[in-house]
This record gives C-alpha cells, structure tokens and sequence, in this order.
C-alpha cells in the first residue's frame, strides 16, 4: 500500500469481495481518464458541476471547494473506501451524504454512526447487533449498523476517536464484508459503502500506536481534506446569505445583511468554521428586530470560541514538544494568512522544513 497499491485481499478470500474491489479500482481508474462526467482540469465551474452532480446542500465557490466536488462526482459511482478530514464544523457530514446521494447507492440506505460516542463495551451491540439474552439486559434482538445498512452507505464519524479494541472488530468487517451478531456463531456478510471522517492527523496517530495501520489503509483509498473556512474567506458571503435566505423562508422574514457587517464577518477567524458562522447568523436574526442586520448587532452577538492557546510557557509535563510545535505553527499560519515565507521566516525554519512539518501534522495550506 505505501508503495502504490490500491487495495489488499485477505486470504482466504471471497470471489464477490475480490470482484467487487477490482471493479471499483477499473471504474476508479476510468473516471481518472474520463469517463464522460469529469471535468478537464482547470475548467471547472459551479454551474457546470451542478448540471452533472447533485451537490446542492453545499455552498462554496472556492476553487478548493470546486476540485474537491469534482473529486466527489468522480468516487461517488464507484464503492471506493472515502476519508473526510477536516476541522470540526467544517461540513464532513454533508460532503458524506453528497458521495451517497452521487452513488448508485443512492436508493438504499445512508445510516451515521458518530464513533466517539460508543464506548468499546457497546461497541458490538451496536455495530454489529445482539440476539436476545447475549447480555445482561439484552431482553429483545437488536440490528447492529452494519445490517441496516445493507446495500447502502454507512458514515463512520470521528473515526480518530475509536478505541483499539474496537478498531480490530471494525477492520474485520471491512476486510471481509463478514461479521458475527453478538451472541451468535452465524457469520453474515454485508454489502456496504463506508465513508469515514475525522478532525484528527490519523497518520500521527499510527506512529503514536493509537490507530492501527491496516484499518487506515482500508479506509482511506480516496482522501478527501476540507479547507477550513478561514482558508476560503469569499464563500462566507455566499453561505451567510444562503443562512439568511433559510431563516427568513423559516420566520416569514425579509432578511439582509448590511455590508459593514459582511466585511467585518470574513475578518473573523471563525475556530468553529461553518458551524460556528451559521450559529452566529441565527443568534443575531432571533435577537434583531430590525429584517437589515448591520455590524452592531454581529459585533454584539459574537462569541469568541475558547482556543487552547500557548500564551507563555507551560507547566512541565502541560504540553509534550510536539503539540507546541502544531500550536505554533497553527497560530503562525493563521497570523500570516496562510503565507508560507513569511510563516517560515517567523518560526525560524526553512521553506521545506516548515512543508516537511505541515505535511507531518497534517496542517492543511495552499500549495499555491
């Protein structure tokens, strides 16, 4: 895999399991060269992406946002495994529900499953079900996850957070297409779509031996990274007046935003991302009387998220070298926008130390 490989079969394997990851890779590999959906590089544009895809629950304009619903409508037909990384808020779950909605999937179910809120002790009951009496206070059968979603799509949220005893049990499943109903020997096998997601560097966390390495590369055969919106500054317009247009339908209002109040807004760093713009436009349209929303009342209503910043030096055994190393590097990027000289020439590193760093972390930036 780390030389080139798209996929790996387990032996003894199953003759549909093999056929279906051939198949995938061929019809991945035919998009790449057109397949008469794609788009030739360097000439996208929205309006022709919507004409192919059905993308319309996500706002952007962004030429990062273009490549990555290209990138969408290219995977979406195929079964490949799909990793969404990004920071929290910054909309994983709709570019999620895009892939299942663009899929031949798209009649059969799309079921969400939020990993960081299963503990390892429910882990199985919940994925994979339970017959009646496999534990205490199993009084009735249970369908895990997996079987609801036969032939359809599932979305492994917050996937970063699954503890190692229950990522075992996960991987089996997705190597196999097979699992056990707790409390039962009978094997069942499952056709389904993962899409995974996660706010953390998966990478680090294999060096770190808290994510296997086998499960990411069954989970990330198309990597999908989401911008933060800070990165994206001129499609806050475009979703501030798309929030704006849902309120008003939703509170019979003729809402506006004055534009002292728009350029003030994409000033914001905005920690939370889509999530936290959208929050801040609500507040201020249930709390104005007025339909035209101006500054004062955005300035009023803000509230700064609570960032773990490094403001002086730690308490000893506070922070490893490493985490400060990504908060600094965080706060200068974002300092500087984004400008990789000059964030290279405030930390005192070279141009490729600081591009070997980001690339460890994970940080995202502009190539360009």
């Amino acid at each position: 895999m780390k030389l080139g490989a798209a996929d790996f079969i387990n032996k003894p394997w199953q003759n549909a399991h093999l056929m279906e990851s051939v198949r995938t890779i061929l019809n991945l590999s035919a998009s790449a060269t057109g397949d008469g959906r794609s788009l030739a590089a360097g000439n996208l544009s929205r309006k022709k992406l919507d004409q192919q895809f059905d993308f319309g629950s996500i706002i952007g304009e962004d030429p990062q946002i273009l490549n990555i619903l290209e990138t969408i409508g290219r995977v979406a037909p195929t079964d490949a495994s799909v990793l969404i990384m990004g920071e929290s808020g910054t909309g994983k779950e709709l570019i999620a529900e895009a892939i299942h909605h663009n899929s031949l999937r798209h009649k059969r179910p799309f079921v969400k499953v939020n990993l960081g809120g299963i503990s390892t002790s429910l882990f199985e009951s919940e994925m994979f079900g339970h017959v009646r009496g496999a534990f205490t206070d199993a009084r009735h059968d249970r369908t895990g996850r997996f079987e609801m979603t036969n032939h359809g799509s599932i979305f492994l949220d917050e996937i970063g957070d699954l503890e190692l005893a229950s990522q075992v049990k996960l991987l089996r499943v997705l190597q196999d297409r097979t699992y056990e109903v707790l409390g039962s020997s009978r094997t069942k096998t499952v056709d389904v779509r993962v899409i995974c997601a996660t706010n953390k560097n998966l990478e680090e966390l294999v060096t770190k031996n808290q994510f296997r390495e086998d499960l990411l590369y069954r989970i990330n055969l198309i990597t999908i990274r989401l911008p933060a919106l800070r990165e994206r500054p001129g499609d806050i317009p475009l979703l501030v007046h798309h929030f704006l247009k849902n309120l008003g339908e939703l509170y019979h209002r003729d809402l506006r935003i004055e534009r002292e109040a728009m350029n003030w807004i994409k000033q914001l760093p905005l920690p939370g991302n889509v999530r936290q713009l959208k929050n801040l436009v609500e507040r201020v349209v249930l709390l104005s009387p007025a339909d035209t929303l101006g500054l004062s009342e955005f300035q009023n209503q803000y509230q700064p998220s609570a960032v773990k910043q490094v403001t002086g030096f730690p308490e000893v055994g506070a922070l490893t070298l490493e985490e400060m190393e990504v908060q600094m590097i965080q706060r200068a990027m974002a300092f500087h926008k984004g400008k990789i000289a000059r964030v290279a020439r405030s930390l005192g590193l070279t141009r490729s130390a600081l591009y070997r760093r980001l690339e460890k972390y994970g940080i995202p930036y502009d190539e360009s």
